[in-house]
């Protein structure tokens, strides 16, 4: 039986909090523009992880240049492309250069198009595997 930890457990460094905190950035980033629901989740994200905008400044300044950091333990990787997934989900539509960066973290972590499908239908409410539901990349 695995062990549950939270998302302050497994990002235990600056380091990891910033690393993660940054590619939820450069997903929000991805449509270029960022609402008031990404904004929020943004806010959110970064008072849970207690980064201080002192801290997140270089990611900003610097977003066109940044790519995704992967992390090495498995279950950080999936917490991250879950969390990818809400924040790409934030503005009620699936923009398809944010669905393009996700399907790319999946990949790069071993995770092919079913999985972060059926993701975005547990996030959303859908089953991936009923036609009816599919989801659809806008």
């Amino acid at each position: 039986m695995q062990e549950t930890k939270t998302l302050e457990e497994l990002l235990d460094t600056q380091q990891k909090k910033l690393a993660f905190f940054q590619n939820i950035i450069l997903l929000a980033a991805a449509d270029g523009q960022l609402d008031e629901e990404e904004g929020q989740f943004l806010l959110q994200l970064g008072n849970r992880l207690a980064l201080t905008y002192d801290d997140v400044k270089p990611i900003i300044d610097n977003i066109g240049v940044l790519s995704f950091i992967v992390p090495s333990e498995g279950l950080q990787r999936t917490l991250e492309l879950q969390t990818l997934v809400q924040m790409m989900l934030q503005d009620g539509q699936i923009d398809p250069r944010e669905y393009g960066l996700c399907m790319e973290y999946a990949t790069r972590i071993g995770f092919g198009k079913g999985i972060l499908d059926d993701m975005v239908a547990q996030l959303t409410g859908g089953t991936a595997d009923s036609g009816r539901n599919a989801i659809t990349v806008s």
